[in-house]
């Protein structure tokens, strides 16, 4: 099993930033890749950022060049920087992390609200 916390979430007027940030525990020897969806009011949840153990990253065409995804191997801890926020961006973000054999682990979710 592995456990995932997030954090960083919160109210931001357009233009401003936030960093997330998602700590996972337990079997973390099995992921192989961690990252990030994000699920608006009325619409379908979607991959923001992912990010593979190598440290590949891919990102989502609306966020590239405005959101940042890192890892900290070491602390087993994935960050999520976004900058230019817009009210599009308003959603839960959901932390996920891929292990070989068990599949997809969800975070609870963190709420960013960005107002206009």
């Amino acid at each position: 099993q592995v456990q995932l916390v997030e954090s960083g979430g919160g109210l931001v007027h357009s233009g401003g930033s936030l960093r997330l940030s998602c700590a996972a525990s337990g079997s973390i020897l099995s992921i192989y890749a961690m990252g990030w969806y994000r699920q608006a009011p009325g619409k379908q949840r979607e991959l923001v950022a992912a990010i593979s153990n190598g440290g590949m990253p891919n990102y989502a065409d609306s966020v590239k060049g405005r959101f940042t995804i890192s890892r900290d191997n070491a602390n087993n801890t994935v960050y999520l920087q976004m900058n230019s926020l817009n009210t599009e961006d308003t959603a839960v973000y959901y932390c996920i992390a891929d292990a070989w054999r068990v599949g997809r682990y969800w975070g609870q979710g963190t709420q960013v609200t960005v107002s206009s």
